[in-house]
């Protein structure tokens, strides 16, 4: 009996401690996610373009339905990553195939906390068009399109297999944005 007295009181006592005020829980954390080393190899097709491609990325052909030639996915398995390229032949219809990118930019709005457009213009390749970059828990977090303004148009899209959260994907969005920026600036039109 004295025994059950002293837990009871010991644990009174340890419980009421237990609740002050100052008690502040732990955030929720993230996995630390380590990335490799960015290295770069020349990706050629029998397309109109070649690009370099991260060497710990593999690009295959698209096997979505209705996919047309010269459509890739440029995969990163390790981080469930992947970038959709789709190319498309110009016809004197590049003002319609500008608008399309625009328009599944735009769709992200509802989710997106801010959209940012950087322009792209490297001459010397012949390469022009817009970067963008859509913060918040939108379904794809960097898309792009670059043209020679004459004959090719080339777009593309960043998406994660797993559902949005800018907090965590952050490290990861500023990785792979990084080598579709290097993929941009790495383009060639033949």
């Amino acid at each position: 009996m004295r025994y059950f007295k002293l837990i009871t009181i010991l644990f009174l006592l340890i419980f009421s401690l237990s609740c002050r005020k100052d008690y502040t829980p732990r955030p929720r954390g993230y996995f630390r996610i380590d990335f490799p080393e960015k290295s770069y190899e020349s990706f050629k097709s029998d397309c109109d373009f070649t690009f370099e491609i991260p060497e710990y990325g593999e690009i295959i052909e698209s096997n979505v339905r209705n996919a047309e030639p010269c459509w890739y996915n440029l995969e990163f398995k390790q981080n469930g990553a992947k970038v959709y390229i789709t190319y498309k032949p110009l016809n004197n219809n590049l003002p319609e195939h500008v608008e399309d990118v625009r328009k599944i930019v735009y769709k992200h709005i509802i989710k997106a906390d801010d959209i940012l457009e950087t322009r792209i213009s490297i001459p010397e390749n012949k390469v022009y068009g817009i970067m963008y970059d859509i913060e918040g828990n939108a379904a794809s977090s960097v898309n792009f399109y670059i043209t020679d303004s004459i004959s090719g148009f080339l777009s593309g899209s960043l998406y994660f297999d797993v559902q949005p959260n800018s907090d965590s994907l952050a490290p990861a969005i500023d990785f792979f944005r990084e080598d579709i920026v290097h993929l941009i600036n790495s383009f060639h039109w033949r």
